[in-house]
């Protein structure tokens, strides 16, 4: 080859070789600059206790509104169903239980990606009508086959919260209706269709005038950690970990304390 074609292949393999390096280096910068602070996208399928049912909406408008593009769906209900749905198989991306034994279960069945992490606490009130129409004055009421009473069943949170509350307080309770969740607890209450119900502090303030509370000292003791994990299965990773950080940041504190939650 000639010297001055050969000087030719060398300068134009100069130039290529630049380019293509210049390339990658603007990848990778874009890469490195742009993955902290890309914003989270997508559907995120969040499981949830039904006590988070109020303040979980409320964070889910307030991530709208800074995520355009990031959509959250909830499925709330009792804890223990919905570590039976995500230990079935149901697509979910996040799980926030209203009590640790309930996630320990998801936990052993090698659901959940990561250590869960303790965002809100919550403690039991004795909540009544309006008007408290059954003349309730405390737990030991509870044990009145006069009074139509409501009580969480025993394997959901609440209602394992109220049997150590009755038995910190040696009362047997004698209840008329076991319901499936808090709300349901809650809403007998409110409608005037149980007179005394064992639900949580965040849920008897959510039933606003409806409902009122009674004094019971013993509540304080008897406190049920929220742990809140992405799924390890989790069609959305990174939108399931955005939602979680935002649960369990300053968001998540001031929307869940303003809701009667203890965050601290």
């Amino acid at each position: 080859m000639r010297p001055a074609g050969l000087a030719a292949v060398v300068a134009a393999a100069a130039l290529l070789t630049a380019a293509c390096g210049g390339d990658d280096g603007d990848s990778a910068a874009a890469a490195d600059a742009g993955e902290p602070g890309r914003a989270p996208s997508g559907t995120v399928t969040v499981l949830a206790a039904a006590s988070l049912t109020e303040s979980f909406e409320e964070l889910a408008d307030q991530l709208r509104d800074a995520h355009p593009d990031l959509e959250i769906v909830y499925s709330f209900g009792p804890s223990s169903g919905l570590v039976e749905q995500a230990l079935s198989g149901a697509p979910a991306d996040v799980l926030a239980t209203a009590d640790a034994r309930t996630m320990d279960e998801a936990v052993a069945g090698g659901m959940v990606d990561g250590e869960p992490r303790v965002f809100a606490r919550n403690t039991l009130a004795l909540a009544v009508p309006a008007g408290n129409p059954g003349d309730v004055r405390g737990l030991a009421d509870l044990a009145n086959d006069d009074l139509r009473i409501a009580i969480c069943e025993p394997q959901v949170p609440c209602g394992g919260a109220a049997q150590r509350l009755l038995d910190a307080a040696g009362v047997t309770a004698a209840p008329d209706t076991l319901t499936t969740d808090v709300k349901e607890a809650a809403s007998l209450v409110a409608l005037g269709e149980a007179d005394a119900a064992l639900i949580y502090r965040t849920d008897a303030a959510a039933e606003g005038d409806a409902v009122e509370t009674i004094d019971v000292p013993e509540a304080d003791e008897v406190v049920n950690d929220y742990p809140v994990a992405v799924l390890a299965d989790a069609p959305n990773p990174e939108g399931a970990q955005a939602v979680v950080d935002a649960i369990t940041g300053e968001l998540g504190r001031t929307i869940l304390g303003a809701a009667g939650f203890l965050t601290r």
